[in-house]
């Protein structure tokens, strides 16, 4: 893996090849990945695995005629034979009035922010067996718990660097830690599991051993038994675990594309009020050690903060340069990149502001309910908006948390959804897409 000087070295270098091959205008994109994983189950050692490699992707304009092309071997025979790919390709590809690299006054100049994004750390495969062992042993200890399917954590550092024939060549790099158990409690048919996870990009940020372990155990445990909830329409609470989705499917909706495309269940709705007034949702690629942070977008262009959501309203779409041309509208910072292909569109790490209320005050008044810890599937209409998942969690009953229920569906229209959402207070910064305890009223739900 190239360290960040010497991959912003081979992207200029490729880009000049190219150019002189005859391009009007190129990018290229290194990524260069190594990364350890530890699995352990019942106590012993599992799997270690350790790999590292290297990619770059190379887009080539000639006119408004494009191609991308990438490779794994960075050999200089390997890199000239992929300009004259790209170069061949472009040629006899159909002209997109709408291709081409991002405006080079919308790039990144001057020094990058300090993100935070690596912390030089490196441990070693026996630290990370240890915790991993921890971590099984602390959920394999809670009462109630009768297998495991395994604890894990992996530790990874990620090389970027991006350069343009517009004369930007800037690299970054990050590291990142995950570590995971899952265990089973009950017997026979009664059998339910759970996990716990924590992503992070320092080291030393992890959540400890014994809290991710006992976290999957507890939430396990709080599963056996489930009982059925009677069909019927009601108040639906999604723990911040599950209610980044709601949200997902927002950021889903606002993407370039899918707007230029007229595919979009929020097209025409730019000044409409899609969520009560108060609320705020917020995408920071400058959050420090974020998950997502980043100086520059997937083709160069500064990234900013942003509100998304801002008194319950619209404030743009997530832009790229193409669908930004399309819109007559300009780039936003959002894109998104691969080694291979165009590029797309995305938010960085995003979160929905907190309410006033805390979770228990949020149900206070529930006399029948359900709360929201696991979703299945992924049934939602990108362009109606229509909305329905699989579920399981707990009935709420006279305000409070009663027994667990699985195999219930559901169900609503995302519009609908959006305007009775209720944040509550409990917002952690612990993923991509953050958000509280999420309240939604008059959601349909399919029981027993």
């Amino acid at each position: 893996m190239l360290s960040v000087s010497e991959a912003e070295g081979r992207a200029g270098a490729l880009v000049e090849a190219a150019r002189k091959a005859g391009a009007d205008a190129a990018d290229v994109l290194y990524i260069g990945e190594g990364s350890t994983e530890v699995q352990v189950r019942l106590g012993a050692l599992e799997d270690v695995a350790r790999s590292e490699g290297e990619e770059i992707g190379l887009r080539l304009f000639v006119g408004r005629r494009s191609a991308s092309v990438s490779s794994s071997d960075l050999s200089a025979d390997a890199l000239a034979a992929l300009v004259e790919r790209a170069a061949a390709m472009a040629r006899e590809a159909p002209e997109d009035p709408f291709a081409g690299l991002a405006p080079g006054d919308r790039l990144l100049h001057g020094p990058m922010q300090d993100l935070e994004a690596d912390d030089g750390a490196d441990p070693s495969p026996v630290a990370l067996k240890e915790r991993a062992l921890a971590i099984e042993e602390a959920a394999r200890a809670v009462h109630g718990i009768t297998n495991s399917e395994g604890a894990g954590i992996s530790a990874g550092r990620t090389v970027i660097a991006l350069a343009t024939s517009h004369g930007f060549c800037r690299g970054y790099t990050s590291s990142g830690y995950g570590a995971y158990a899952s265990v089973i409690g009950g017997e026979g048919g009664g059998m339910q599991r759970d996990s716990a996870s924590h992503s992070v990009r320092h080291y030393a940020d992890l959540d400890a051993p014994e809290a991710i372990g006992r976290l999957a155990a507890e939430r396990t445990v709080k599963r056996l038994n489930p009982g059925k909830l009677g069909s019927g329409t009601m108040p639906v609470l999604f723990d911040p675990r599950v209610g980044g989705s709601l949200v997902g499917a927002l950021l889903g909706a606002m993407s370039g594309p899918s707007i230029a495309r007229r595919t979009s269940f929020l097209l025409g709705r730019e000044e409409e009020l899609l969520f009560d007034p108060a609320i705020v949702i917020v995408d920071d690629p400058h959050r420090p050690r974020g998950l997502k942070s980043k100086p520059f977008d997937g083709e160069g262009v500064a990234t900013r903060p942003s509100r998304l959501i801002e008194g319950g309203r619209l404030t743009g779409w997530l832009l790229n340069a193409a669908s930004a041309r399309q819109l007559g509208l300009e780039t936003s910072g959002h894109a998104t990149r691969g080694i291979g292909g165009a590029p797309g569109t995305g938010a960085t790490n995003v979160h929905l502001e907190p309410g006033a209320m805390s979770p228990e005050a949020l149900m206070a008044d529930i006399r029948l309910g359900l709360y929201v810890t696991e979703m299945i599937g992924s049934g939602v209409n990108p362009v109606t908006g229509d909305y329905s998942r699989g579920a399981s969690g707990f009935v709420i009953r006279d305000g409070a948390l009663a027994e667990p229920v699985d195999e219930i569906t559901i169900a609503g229209n995302l519009l609908a959804m959006f305007r009775a959402l209720v944040p509550a207070n409990d917002l952690e910064h612990r993923r991509t897409v953050n958000v509280p305890t999420l309240r939604v009223n008059g959601m349909t739900v399919a029981g027993a």
